[in-house]
């Protein structure tokens, strides 16, 4: 009986102690494999946090300076209308003082344009509320009703989007005023 059991304890273990040691390392060798994976994935998570971030800073420096080139574009014109102003309080002839102030506005425009800025006018218009706002009705018995009559303002846009609606007067049929 001594042999039976000692040939049944050394064959099972013999047995499982070898094929432990190839289990171990199997189980040694999955685990560096996840903790390779594990690090990997922390990782790349880590790079998606960065990426983040990253566009997050560039679409904010994006926002602050998207009118840079049009604020150069603006530091001269305002330099002219210093000039303008000099040149008015030093002399006593309005002419050329007005017309330096028209240079200085047609370089404005340009400058408007450049950047997607167009001026419209209304008058002769029929009105609409999406490009006009009505500051005053005047009877007309010229004009057609709901036709703009005068402008005291322009109206601007920007790519086809009204930045300010042009200010109107709108053409009121003589009957309706009573």
């Amino acid at each position: 009986m001594d042999e039976a059991n000692e040939q049944s304890t050394a064959a099972p273990g013999s047995s499982p102690s070898s094929e432990g040691l190839r289990g171990g390392e199997s189980v040694e060798e999955l685990r560096r494999q996840v903790e390779e994976k594990q690090d990997r994935l922390l990782r790349a998570l880590a790079e998606t946090e960065n990426v983040r971030r990253r566009t997050q800073r560039d679409r904010e420096e994006y926002v602050r300076y998207a009118n840079e080139s049009l604020l150069r574009d603006l530091v001269p014109v305002l330099d002219n209308l210093d000039r303008a102003l000099g040149a008015a309080r030093a002399t006593n002839d309005p002419s050329g003082v007005v017309g330096g102030v028209e240079l200085i506005q047609r370089e404005l425009l340009k400058v408007l344009e450049r950047a997607g800025v167009t001026r419209y006018s209304a008058l002769g218009q029929p009105f609409d509320p999406t490009r006009h706002e009505a500051i005053a009705r005047v009877v007309s018995a010229d004009a057609k009703p709901g036709t703009v009559v005068a402008e005291t303002l322009p109206g601007y846009q920007l790519h086809n989007r009204v930045l300010r609606a042009a200010l109107v007067s709108v053409a009121a049929a003589p009957d309706e005023d009573a």
